[in-house]
């Protein structure tokens, strides 16, 4: 078996992630200045330039402005900010994740609706593949991680390359915590099962029953992966 590879971050990297940890957490209030670039630096024990670096960063993750002649100001990410947050935020708060199980449901029986009424004959092949993927996994944590790509089949079937954009993004708010939010995947039959209730319909072209059985689907599926989640923490 291969070593697993080990993720190596550069000292830029370390000073984004806590810097970024400071203004969602509200150390740096929105509105708020930081202190001057100098004062910054020596704060976090780093050089200008690798501050100049973390701070362009974050600038175009929406959560600073930098003004010549007046500093740089912490925005307020809820008005700024886009969805590539969402990873960050669950992070940091798990109370986003009743959120982000809300919009998947709500998008996730959009583009089911949207997906059946475009699905071809070679598209339905592939979704069907990518459900046998799931009951073909050898663990729960296999299944998981299949299913997570019959969600982005689905969102590629549709024509709309921003529902799978969407898609990616949703996922990856909640997969990094994915070993604790096991249980819709404890079979991976059983798993395959369910979400096939879900691709069926899109095969034939049956949109508003698509539709219906996604809601159902990604309904059920939050609320147990939501009491592992609550279940892990009791055990903390």
């Amino acid at each position: 078996m291969p070593a697993e590879a080990i993720v190596r971050q550069s000292v830029v990297d370390l000073l984004e992630e806590r810097l970024r940890t400071n203004i969602l957490d509200g150390t740096h209030q929105p509105g708020s200045l930081l202190p001057p670039e100098r004062e910054l630096a020596a704060s976090y024990g780093v050089t200008r330039t690798t501050l100049k670096h973390a701070l362009s960063r974050l600038e175009q993750a929406g959560l600073l402005r930098t003004r010549h002649g007046v500093g740089t100001k912490v925005l307020d990410f809820l008005r700024s900010g886009g969805v590539d947050l969402l990873p960050l935020l669950v992070g940091q708060d798990g109370r986003w994740l009743s959120d982000v199980f809300e919009a998947r449901r709500a998008i996730g029986g959009l583009i089911a609706r949207k997906a059946a009424s475009q699905c071809s004959a070679a598209q339905g092949t592939r979704l069907r593949a990518a459900v046998d993927a799931v009951g073909e996994a050898p663990d729960p944590a296999g299944a998981q991680l299949a299913e997570a790509e019959v969600h982005r089949e689905l969102a590629r079937t549709t024509g709309n390359r921003v529902y799978l954009l969407l898609t990616n993004t949703l996922l990856s708010a909640y997969l990094p915590v994915r070993h604790v939010m096991s249980t819709p995947f404890a079979d991976p039959a059983v798993a395959a099962d369910r979400i096939r209730q879900v691709v069926e319909p899109v095969v034939n072209g049956e949109a508003e029953q698509a539709g219906r059985a996604a809601e159902a689907y990604l309904q059920l599926t939050a609320e147990e992966m939501t009491a592992d989640l609550v279940r892990h923490k009791r055990r903390k």
